[in-house]
C-alpha cells in the first residue's frame, strides 16, 4: 500500500513520461558539487558540504529529468544524503519528479521513525510516501516464519530446526520488507520514466560497503522501457558529516538525542551493538516489542543474535514466568545442538535436498533424534522410526520434477 504524505510538495515536479535511455556502463567518479548547491543557501546545512558522488550515467538521468526516489529510515543517513541530493538538484535546474519513501516495519521501528521521515519531508519539500508489507509487519513475520518452519520439521521437510530470525548474511528483513516493498511501489508510480533509487550507504559502514560501486544498474526495476540506477550519493561521507548535516538541518532521531543509539534501523536490529540494543530497551515504548521478541527467543530456543539472547539486554523488563521460559529455552537449544550434531553430513541439507535415501543404520539415527528434538520443543512431528523415515525420504524422491532426458 502506498501511502502519500504531503510536505509541501512544489509545482513542476510530475511525471513527464521521457521515454528510457539506453543502457551504459557505469564508469565511477566523484564530481564536486555546484557552487551554488555548496553554499548555506537552501537547504540543509549552514556550512559548506562536501562533494556527492556522480557517475556520467546518473548525471544523464538527471538531465533527462528521471525521477528520484529516496528510501527513508529516518536515521542519520538517508536524512543526509536528502539533503546533500536536493541542493544538488536545485542547482543543475532539475524537474523531474522528487519522492521519499519509507518503508514501514510496524512494531519493530522506533516511534519517532515515521515523525522523523515526515520532518525531513517538510525540511526539503518533497512528497513522502509511506508502503508496508500487506501481509503483516516483522514481527509478524518473524512469527510466521517460526510457525512455518516448526511444520516443515514436523513433516520431514527439513533435516535440522531452522530458526525464525532474519541474519546479518539472510537479510530477508531488507528484501522482503523494504527493498521488494519499494521496488513495487516505484514501478508502478513510474512505469515508463527512468529513475534514480537512492540510498544513503557510506563505504566507511562496513568491509562490504567498501566495495559498493557510485552508480549501477537496478535489475529489480530495470525494464526495455525504465532505464533505473541505483545511486549512492555520500558513499564516500565519513560519519563527522553526517552528524554535522543533521543537527545543523534540525533532524535528529530521538534514538541519536534522546536515547543514544548510534544507529536506526528496527529498535532491535540484528547486526546492533549491546550498546545500542541497550539503548533501545531504555525507550519505555520499546518496551512490548522487546517482550514480544523475548518471548519468541524463549519458544523457538533460537538466540535473536546467533550466540547473544535478547533477553540478556533488560531483563529487568521480564516478568519471573518469562524470566524462567528463557532459562529453560537455554537449556534446551544447547541441548538441541548437541543432539543434532549426530546428524550424518551427507543427510544435511543442500540444493536439491534430499539427494539419496538414508541406510536403515542412519534412518534409525534420524529418526532418534526427531523423537529428542520432537520431545525438546514440543513439536507434534511425523516420521519417528526408522522404516518411516525411509519411506518419506522415497516420496520426496519421487516428486522431485523429473529431470531432463539424459542428466
Amino acid at each position: 500500500m502506498d501511502l502519500p504524505y504531503s510536505a509541501s510538495a512544489e509545482p513542476g515536479r510530475g511525471d513527464s513520461g521521457r521515454s528510457a535511455l539506453p543502457l551504459t556502463k557505469s564508469r565511477q567518479g566523484t564530481l564536486p558539487l555546484d557552487t551554488v548547491a555548496n553554499t548555506s543557501a537552501g537547504t540543509g546545512c549552514d556550512s559548506e558540504c562536501p562533494p556527492i558522488a556522480l557517475t556520467p550515467e546518473v548525471a544523464r538521468l538527471l538531465a533527462a529529468d528521471a525521477a528520484v526516489a529516496i528510501g527513508v529510515s529516518g536515521g542519520k543517513d538517508s536524512c543526509a544524503v536528502a539533503i546533500a541530493v536536493d541542493r544538488h538538484l536545485e542547482a543543475i535546474g532539475h524537474a523531474g519528479p522528487r519522492i521519499l519513501i519509507h518503508a514501514d516495519l510496524g512494531r519493530v521501528e522506533w516511534r519517532d521513525s515515521l515523525a522523523a521521515c515526515q520532518r525531513l519531508a517538510e525540511r526539503v519539500g518533497w512528497e513522502l510516501v509511506i508502503v508496508r508489507r500487506q501481509a503483516g509487519d516483522l514481527l509478524h513475520r518473524w512469527n510466521g516464519r517460526w510457525a512455518n518452519n516448526v511444520a516443515r520439521y514436523a513433516a520431514l521437510e527439513c533435516v535440522q530446526v531452522i530458526l525464525p530470525w532474519s541474519t546479518p548474511s539472510m537479510r530477508f528483513c531488507t528484501s522482503e520488507m523494504k527493498t521488494r516493498i519499494i521496488a513495487s511501489a516505484l514501478a508502478k508510480r513510474f512505469p515508463d520514466r527512468p529513475i534514480l533509487n537512492i540510498t544513503g550507504i557510506r563505504r566507511q559502514e562496513s568491509a562490504n560497503r567498501r566495495g559498493k560501486p557510485i552508480s549501477a544498474i537496478d535489475t529489480n526495476l530495470t525494464t526495455r522501457t525504465r532505464e533505473v540506477f541505483v545511486w549512492n550519493p555520500i558513499i564516500e561521507w565519513p560519519i563527522e558529516q553526517i552528524w554535522r548535516t543533521i543537527s545543523e538541518a534540525g533532524l535528529t532521531h530521538e534514538a541519536y538525542a534522546v536515547y543514544g543509539s548510534t544507529r536506526v534501523s528496527c529498535v532491535f536490529c540484528n547486526m546492533s551493538s549491546i550498546g545500542d540494543l541497550r539503548a533501545a530497551a531504555s525507550c519505555p515504548e520499546n518496551h512490548e516489542i522487546y517482550r514480544a521478541m523475548v518471548d519468541l527467543e524463549a519458544r523457538s530456543t533460537f538466540a535473536f543474535q546467533g550466540s547473544r539472547w535478547l533477553a540478556d539486554t533488560a531483563p529487568h523488563l521480564l516478568d519471573a514466568d518469562m524470566r524462567r521460559a528463557v532459562m529453560r529455552a537455554r537449556l534446551a537449544a544447547h541441548e538441541r545442538m548437541r543432539i543434532e550434531a549426530r546428524l550424518p553430513r551427507y543427510l544435511l541439507y543442500v540444493k536439491g535436498w534430499p539427494t539419496t535415501v538414508p541406510s536403515h543404520e542412519d534412518a534409525e539415527m534420524l529418526a532418534s533424534i526427531r523423537r529428542r528434538i520432537s520431545t525438546l520443543l514440543d513439536i507434534d512431528a511425523d516420521y519417528l522410526t526408522g522404516s518411516a523415515v525411509r519411506d518419506r525420504y522415497g516420496d520426496l524422491i519421487a516428486a522431485k520434477p523429473d529431470r531432463p532426458a539424459g542428466t
